[in-house]
């Protein structure tokens, strides 16, 4: 039986968690034009979207859409100040309550977690199963395909109703759901640009995170967002459980697993797991990313980005890159 949401509409929509939740939103962004036309008349517009909450006329807008390389090309639909003020305002009441019900081996928009908290424990992972390294250790890792893009209103909104028995909390959200749908199909897809999207993506995901852990019995499983590793010493397990998740997650979650993106191998030849390539006592970076890296230092060799992949290279067995990093942009990297 799922625990319940204690909180109440009103907590949601109440000045002072109204208030709060632009505190959150502002941080990083008040040199955007928006925001600052928003906050002119601060007051008053947050009275208007409690008013709107309160007497049930509120209505979540369109999207302003772009695009973004981060490092693949990504789609950004962005709301408007007054709905993602709203966002933070669910988030910072929700995400608490369902971080307790996620387990501790999914990393992906966690306070506490992180690529490297995931990169982490695999090593800790990797290392029990084979017994210090002295043992084959096997790495089924797979990819969701279009994640974002694919997941379901119906069954999303059908999971939050099992934890939240204010059905005004339940119609809410929905409005913020429905508010976006895949370019193609309605009521499906959620927008990467916005705050809610990490948390909703993270419990529909629960969902397939409690099924592995107690149903598959997946001992040595980790998920950052759409991607996922199970480690094991036993091969042939692994290849056996890739069509009972495979099902699972199209028959409960009405997502697929991306075809060219499932490999099993083992952790001696190599693994490409989040941005870095995992071997037993060592791991290097992308050539893909390497080659990004260095495309964009070419074109803009600030010194935040060349600090900013520096603290990346850090990460890694990188002493080469960072070298040449170094050489080709001395003079941004004077203090590091």
């Amino acid at each position: 039986m799922n625990i319940k949401l204690l909180h109440s509409y009103d907590d949601i929509i109440c000045l002072d968690n109204l208030y709060l939740a632009w505190q959150d939103f502002v941080v990083g962004k008040r040199n955007k034009f928006d925001v600052q036309q928003f906050d002119l008349d601060l007051i008053t517009n947050i009275d208007s979207l409690h008013s709107d909450l309160v007497f049930k006329t509120y209505s979540h807008g369109g999207y302003y859409s772009f695009y973004i390389n981060d490092p693949k090309r990504r789609h950004i639909h962005k709301a408007d100040v007054r709905d993602r003020l709203l966002h933070h305002a669910i988030y910072r009441l929700l995400y608490p309550f369902f971080e307790k019900t996620f387990i501790s081996d999914s990393y992906s928009c966690r306070i506490g977690k992180g690529v490297y908290k995931a990169i982490d424990n695999f090593y800790v992972k990797s290392y029990k199963v084979s017994k210090n390294n002295t043992k084959s250790c096997w790495v089924l890792k797979c990819d969701i395909r279009k994640f974002f893009a694919s997941i379901d209103h119906g069954i999303l909104l059908d999971i939050l109703d099992e934890y939240i028995p204010d059905k005004n909390i339940v119609g809410l959200l929905a409005d913020v759901i429905d508010s976006y749908h895949n370019e193609s199909t309605h009521g499906i897809g959620l927008p990467l640009g916005n705050l809610t999207s990490q948390l909703f993506a993270n419990i529909y995901m629960n969902v397939f995170d409690q099924w592995v852990k107690h149903k598959l019995k997946a001992r040595h499983y980790i998920r950052y967002a759409d991607d996922f590793v199970i480690i094991s010493d036993d091969r042939e397990w692994l290849e056996g459980v890739i069509d009972e998740i495979r099902d699972f997650l199209f028959g409960r979650l009405n997502l697929s697993l991306h075809p060219t993106k499932i490999y099993l191998k083992t952790l001696e030849s190599g693994v490409d797991f989040l941005g870095w390539i995992l071997f037993p006592k060592y791991r290097l970076l992308r050539k893909k990313t390497k080659q990004r890296m260095f495309e964009k230092l070419l074109n803009d060799p600030t010194p935040e980005v060349v600090h900013s992949y520096l603290g990346l290279l850090v990460h890694g067995n990188t002493y080469d890159i960072q070298r040449d990093l170094l050489n080709c942009c001395w003079q941004y990297a004077k203090d590091y």
